[in-house]
């Protein structure tokens, strides 16, 4: 065992090399005392970032924080509807209630998973495969797809968060996601014994419906039952007492909020250099609900899905994403830039080798949270005008050079004063980390809308395009599908 491990020879250069640069020494009394991103924080970058944009949508309060749960994509999904919903009541600020959705995709994503169980174990397939090894691995992650937001709203639609307000778990999800994960996992060698013993068709029935009425005692018990029947009061900007009555929460999504912003009418544009570009992709086993919509991504080239989300920007529509958000990220000053942190300086190594295609095939990155981009600023070609509105030349075809050099982001993280509520977001930036945007299909050109009558592509279950949207607000990361 004398030469096992690193030769003595080799570790004698490498140190001796190490304490020779006295840099070293410098950074090393720094960094032994400090989080090392924060000590690669390029201040001369730093100082550029402001957050000021030539465009905003209408903005509306409170931020809102999903605090320690995996639920930004929800927050975002309801962000970006209430955005549109402030304004056709007159009001100062809103927020739905984030913990309705969350409940329901709880509940239907418990079945989906007893559901896909019995499906797989039906077909032979192991508790130590790939598959299933996967899908044990979190059964019921926090996080989730724009797909599976419209199957819940089309389902249980959508009350006022004053309505239902949160309950301590939905806030601190953690310890209920082990409660359930548990049970799952339990469910999972229950429905493989009644398969290998070739049960009944009555007995599998009975067995899932015990199943399913412990999960909803226990997601009952920590997060409340949901109203079937509400009433909602409140006082609109010009101070008029208003009040809805009777309604369901089905009813005030359908009559109160979907004519004011539609989900059906949306888009799913993803960007996955892997994969080829104008495509239809989909992943294997990705849901929350059986027999609900599929997940759909239309694989664009990365200056589309920029073009798309300036257009709905600049028509006042705020735009749903998913983006790795912990790269290259300074929380405190909020900005997403490439630059923002110089490894270069202090560790000698470059944090940008590998390229989009590459981070996602080896693991480097996926997608990780939702926000919602309002703003943005642009420079154009100098041929334009200043009375020309440069974005509404490109819609009607004219050949404007329009370069987007930064993004406005709305959050979910609450706005305090190491967490700001909305985040500055370089162009570069955007291409490289985010990976998904959903717009309104008005702003789609025909071409890019005709991807969505493909067959899609399946990719497997453990592809990286199924991450899901579900790092919280202290970047506790949840990454899995059901």
């Amino acid at each position: 065992m004398a030469n096992s491990g690193v030769e003595t020879d080799l570790l004698s250069e490498i140190q001796n090399a190490f304490l020779s640069e006295k840099q070293n020494l410098v950074v090393q009394n720094v960094g032994t005392q400090y989080d090392p991103v924060e000590v690669c924080l390029d201040r001369s970058v730093a100082e550029t970032v402001n957050h000021v944009f030539k465009h905003k949508v209408n903005e509306v309060k409170p931020v809102t924080n999903q605090r320690a749960s995996g639920r930004c994509w929800i927050f975002a999904f309801l962000n970006a509807i209430r955005q549109k919903f402030v304004q056709h009541f007159n009001l100062e600020d809103f927020e739905f209630s984030q913990q309705f959705l969350y409940f329901w995709d709880r509940i239907e994503r418990s079945y989906f998973f007893i559901n896909t169980y019995e499906e797989l174990a039906r077909k032979g397939e192991e508790p130590d495969g790939r598959l299933m090894m996967f899908l044990l691995s979190n059964p019921l992650n926090d996080g989730g797809q724009w797909d599976m937001l419209i199957n819940l709203v089309e389902k249980y639609g959508l009350v006022p968060k004053a309505v239902w307000p949160e309950a301590f778990t939905s806030n601190r999800s953690m310890r209920f996601r082990r409660i359930i994960n548990h049970k799952l996992r339990e469910y999972a060698v229950q429905l493989k014994e009644l398969v290998d013993k070739k049960c009944s068709e009555e007995e599998m029935k009975q067995a899932k419906k015990k199943m399913m009425t412990e999960v909803y005692r226990i997601t009952s018990i920590c997060l409340g039952t949901p109203p079937k029947n509400f009433e909602w009061e409140y006082i609109d900007k010009s101070k008029k007492y208003c009040k809805l009555s009777g309604l369901t929460p089905l009813q005030f999504y359908n009559e109160h909020v979907k004519p004011v912003y539609n989900p059906l009418d949306k888009v799913c544009l993803v960007n996955d250099p892997r994969n080829p570009y104008n495509k239809l992709l989909t992943v294997e086993y990705l849901s929350n609900m059986v027999n609900g919509r599929r997940v759909l991504y239309n694989n664009q080239p990365v200056e589309v899905l920029k073009k798309l989300t300036a257009a709905s920007l600049k028509d006042n529509e705020a735009v749903w994403f998913g983006c790795d958000v912990d790269k290259h990220f300074e929380r405190k000053i909020g900005a997403l830039h490439l630059d923002i942190h110089s490894y270069e300086l202090t560790f000698g190594i470059s944090m940008k080798y590998l390229n989009k295609a590459q981070r996602l095939l080896y693991g480097g990155s996926l997608m990780t949270h939702a926000m919602v981009f309002t703003g943005f600023s642009w420079e154009e070609n100098t041929k334009t005008t200043d009375t020309e509105d440069p974005l509404k030349l490109v819609e009607e075809g004219a050949a404007v050079d329009i370069k987007t050099m930064k993004w406005r982001v709305e959050n979910s993280w609450g706005d305090e004063k190491d967490k700001p509520g909305y985040l500055m977001m370089t162009d570069s930036w955007y291409s490289e980390y985010v990976y998904e945007v959903v717009i309104d299909k008005k702003y789609v050109p025909d071409d890019v809308l005709g991807v969505l009558q493909q067959e899609p592509i399946v990719l497997p279950a453990w592809d990286p395009m199924g991450s899901l949207a579900c790092v919280s607000c202290d970047n506790e990361v949840q990454i899995s599908h059901l």
